[in-house]
């Protein structure tokens, strides 16, 4: 008996866990879920150090909140009279209501940043680049990649505003005026994401669709897609050193590994350790929930959510006004800035004259100007995301965190 339940076993877990070289060679060709792995993966490529794996971080992060929103859709009423009701129901009345909600909302803004540390992560390495490679297109995977972290800001953006309460409504408010800043284009945008001319039940069930079904959808069809290329580039790009290696004719041969058990064992330990750290944040640290929404009074300061701050921020700094003439700070710190850096870094991987041999290495030395201008904007947009968060108060003023003054609310 205990053999056959055994066989049984076995015939189950084999592909994740072969016996010997026959069976890591067929797993890959025989297993749904390890076929977009090739058979065999460089050492080198599986390191901690090289990818820091913050796209299989993604990834599981993606497939937290995949879950966690499925059973919050039964839980929750996208109507301005119920939605807020159903969020404190969460809170308070549903078991566990509050743990299923925290672990969504933590997920998302680790999704959001860990998003953001992979294109860092590929810019740093020049991961972008072919290198001697002739077949990979790796360009095309960065521009998907930029695209991705632009969904997934949308996705984070579009669930703010579900909870319907003050820090809800009027964060996604500061976002949709930085939209309908835009000249001649500003109002239909506006119209566009409102569904009106206020945020009221059009809004919201519009951010509700776009949140739960089209903007999923489109995530998971450029992901789809951006695993695959990254099979048709074959592989990251720190397999490029092993080629330049072998052309160069460097006596050096690369260690090479199967899929399963190798990559498998890692991608069970990331997403695990991805996991607990989703949970000890869920356990420890509450999701905030004010007041109902309310568009007859005005918290001051309001402020945008912590990843378009820095958004927020350039408004701020781009209003000039000089007598009777004010420059459109909304539209020049909120959209024409953020669009010249964001096309800027999507069609840099098309211009990059890197040399072969800095594809896939971190801080080669001839990136080292373009490292260190990346590095400015990537640390000016994070300095203005803590500036605008802490240093922020009343009327947008600046002051210390520990010394913001009380005053009355605008009504």
């Amino acid at each position: 008996m205990k053999e056959k339940l055994y066989q049984v076993w076995r015939a189950l877990i084999w592909t994740f866990d072969p016996a010997d070289r026959g069976e890591a060679g067929k797993a890959i060709t025989r297993n749904f879920w390890l076929h977009w792995f090739p058979p065999r993966m460089t050492k080198r490529s599986l390191s901690w150090g090289y990818s820091l794996w913050l796209g299989t971080i993604s990834a599981v992060l993606f497939f937290i909140l995949t879950i966690t929103g499925i059973i919050l859709m039964f839980l929750y009423v996208p109507s301005v009279e119920r939605a807020y009701q159903s969020i404190k129901d969460l809170e308070y009345a549903v078991s566990f209501g509050w743990f299923l909600r925290n672990m969504h909302r933590w997920a998302a803004h680790m999704m959001v940043a860990s998003v953001f540390l992979h294109m860092v992560r590929v810019f740093y390495t020049g991961a972008y680049k072919n290198g001697i490679s002739h077949m990979a297109k790796r360009q095309i995977n960065w521009v998907v990649g930029m695209i991705l972290l632009g969904v997934t800001l949308l996705l984070s953006f579009s669930g703010y505003l579900l909870p319907w309460d003050q820090l809800a409504i009027w964060a996604v408010t500061v976002g949709t005026q930085i939209a309908r800043s835009v000249p001649i284009l500003g109002d239909d945008i506006y119209y566009v994401l409102a569904g009106g001319t206020r945020l009221d039940q059009n809004a919201l069930i519009r951010f509700y669709t776009l949140h739960v079904i089209f903007l999923p959808a489109l995530l998971l069809v450029l992901f789809s897609y951006h695993m695959w290329r990254i099979r048709k580039d074959e592989g990251l790009a720190s397999v490029e050193q092993e080629k330049i290696a072998r052309k160069s004719g460097k006596p050096v041969q690369p260690e090479m590994v199967f899929s399963t058990p190798w990559a498998v064992r890692r991608i069970i330990l990331v997403s695990l350790g991805t996991f607990v750290w989703v949970l000890f944040l869920t356990v420890f640290l509450e999701s905030p929930l004010e007041e109902p929404a309310s568009l007859e009074w005005t918290p001051n300061p309001a402020k945008a959510p912590w990843y378009f701050l820095w958004l927020q921020e350039l408004v701020a700094i781009t209003t000039i006004r000089i007598g009777g003439f004010t420059l459109n700070g909304g539209f020049i710190g909120g959209v024409l800035i953020p669009a010249i850096l964001g096309g800027a870094a999507t069609i840099w991987a098309f211009i990059d004259k890197s040399p072969p041999e800095a594809t896939g290495v971190w801080f080669h030395r001839s990136r080292l100007v373009q490292n260190l201008v990346f590095t400015f904007f990537a640390l000016l947009i994070v300095g203005m995301i803590i500036f605008a968060m802490y240093f922020r108060g009343p009327y947008w003023g600046v002051y210390w965190p520990w010394a913001w003054p009380e005053l009355p609310e605008i009504i």
